[in-house]
C-alpha cells in the first residue's frame, strides 16, 4: 500500500501584452508578452514493506513571445527548480538537472496554417510535455483543425520533474503525429488521429465526445500494429459519462485493454486517458478498470474525490484513492493539495 500527498502552491509572476500587429521587428520585441510562475512543491510518499521519500523543492518559469510581425513571431522559456529539502538521499531525483530551455520556437502564421519550429509545448491525446519539433496547424476545412508533427526530441519541466536535457525520440527516427479535431455540430467533437514511431508502431484511433447543458459523455479507442516481431499488438477502450449540477460535478468510466499486450507502444510518448494520480496498471495487460469521481466548487474552493478500481492479469487489483483541494487565494495565487492512496496486489 502506498500513500502520497502532494502540495504545490503557485503565483503568477509577470503578464504584460499588448493585442497588435508590429510594424516592425522593433516594435514586435517591444510590444511582446511576458509570463512567468513562481511555484513551492512538496510530495512524500509512505510505502509498506519499502523505504518512505519525501522532498520539497522551488521553482520559477519565463517566458517571452514577441508580437507579431510579418506573420512571424518568437518565443522562449526557461523553467528552473531546485530542492530544499530531501527526506533522504535521491528522493529528489526526478529533478534530473536544475534548468532548462524547455520552449524556443519560431511561428509563422497565414490564414488557416499555423507553422512552428523549435522547442515547444505538446498537449495531444497521446504526446504530451516539451518536444524540439514541426508542427503545422491547418484551419482551412471548415469546422475542423488539422494537426500535423514531427518530434525527435523531447524533456519534461516543472517544480516536481525537470530532464537532464532533451533526449532523443526513438533514437534517430523521431515519431510523426497527424490529429485532427472536427465539430460537425454543436455539442459534438470528432479526433481521428494516426501516430507512427518508425520501427517501433504505428497506432491509430478514434475519440468522441458530446456536451449539453447537464451531461457530457466520450468513447475513445485505439489500436496498435507493432513492428516488433516479439510483441503483440495492444490496444484500448475508454468510456465516460458526466453531469454537473450547481457547481456539483459527477463522472463515472471504464477502461479496457487488451488481453494480451495491454496497449503495447500506445503510451511512448505520453497518455491523457488515465484519471489517477498513480494508475500503475491501469494500461497493463487485460486490465479492466472502472472509477467514479465527486467534484464541487464553492467560495473559490475546488473539492474532488477519485476513487477507482483496476482488475488485471486476471487475478490482480488495484484500488486507488484521491481527494484533492485546490483554492485561488488571489487571482494570480492559488495553492493545491492532492492525497493518493494506492492498494496493489
Amino acid at each position: 500500500m502506498t500513500k502520497k500527498l502532494s502540495i504545490i502552491a503557485s503565483g503568477l509572476l509577470l503578464s504584460t501584452s499588448m493585442a497588435f500587429a508590429a510594424d516592425s521587428i522593433d516594435e514586435a520585441f517591444k510590444g511582446g508578452k511576458v509570463s512567468g510562475s513562481l511555484d513551492a512543491y512538496y510530495s512524500s510518499t509512505d510505502t509498506e514493506g519499502a523505504a518512505d521519500s519525501a522532498y520539497a523543492s522551488t521553482g520559477v518559469s519565463f517566458a517571452f513571445e514577441t508580437d507579431s510581425y510579418m506573420g512571424l513571431t518568437g518565443k522562449i522559456g526557461v523553467v528552473a527548480a531546485s530542492d530544499i529539502y530531501e527526506k533522504e538521499d535521491g528522493d529528489s531525483s526526478d529533478l534530473a538537472d536544475n534548468a532548462i530551455l524547455s520552449e524556443a520556437n519560431i511561428t509563422f502564421t497565414t490564414e488557416g496554417l499555423s507553422l512552428t519550429t523549435g522547442r515547444q509545448a505538446v498537449g495531444l491525446e497521446w504526446i504530451g510535455d516539451y518536444h524540439e519539433a514541426v508542427s503545422a496547424s491547418v484551419t482551412a476545412i471548415p469546422n475542423t483543425t488539422l494537426t500535423l508533427l514531427y518530434t525527435d526530441k523531447s524533456a519534461v519541466a516543472g517544480v516536481d520533474e525537470i530532464s537532464s536535457e532533451f533526449a532523443d525520440v526513438n533514437g534517430t527516427k523521431g515519431a510523426y503525429v497527424a490529429d485532427a479535431m472536427i465539430s460537425p455540430v454543436e455539442g459534438i467533437d470528432l479526433n481521428p488521429y494516426f501516430y507512427s514511431i518508425p520501427d517501433v508502431a504505428d497506432f491509430y484511433g478514434m475519440k468522441a465526445s458530446y456536451s449539453a447543458d447537464m451531461i457530457s459523455a466520450s468513447a475513445q479507442y485505439a489500436a496498435s500494429s507493432e513492428d516488433v516481431s516479439a510483441t503483440d499488438d495492444g490496444s484500448i477502450l475508454a468510456l465516460d459519462i458526466g453531469t454537473e449540477i450547481e457547481g456539483l460535478s459527477l463522472t463515472a468510466g471504464y477502461i479496457k485493454t487488451d488481453k494480451d499486450c495491454g496497449i503495447g507502444s500506445i503510451a511512448n510518448l505520453g497518455d491523457s486517458i488515465s484519471p489517477f494520480d498513480n494508475g500503475a496498471t491501469t494500461y497493463g495487460t487485460d486490465a479492466k478498470t472502472v472509477y467514479g469521481s465527486l467534484g464541487y466548487s464553492i467560495a473559490g474552493v475546488d473539492l474532488g474525490l477519485l476513487y477507482g478500481e483496476t482488475k488485471y492479469e486476471s487475478d490482480y487489483k488495484e484500488k486507488e484513492l484521491n481527494v484533492s483541494l485546490g483554492y485561488a487565494i488571489t487571482e494570480t495565487l492559488s495553492a493545491s493539495l492532492l492525497y493518493a492512496k494506492v492498494n496493489l496486489d
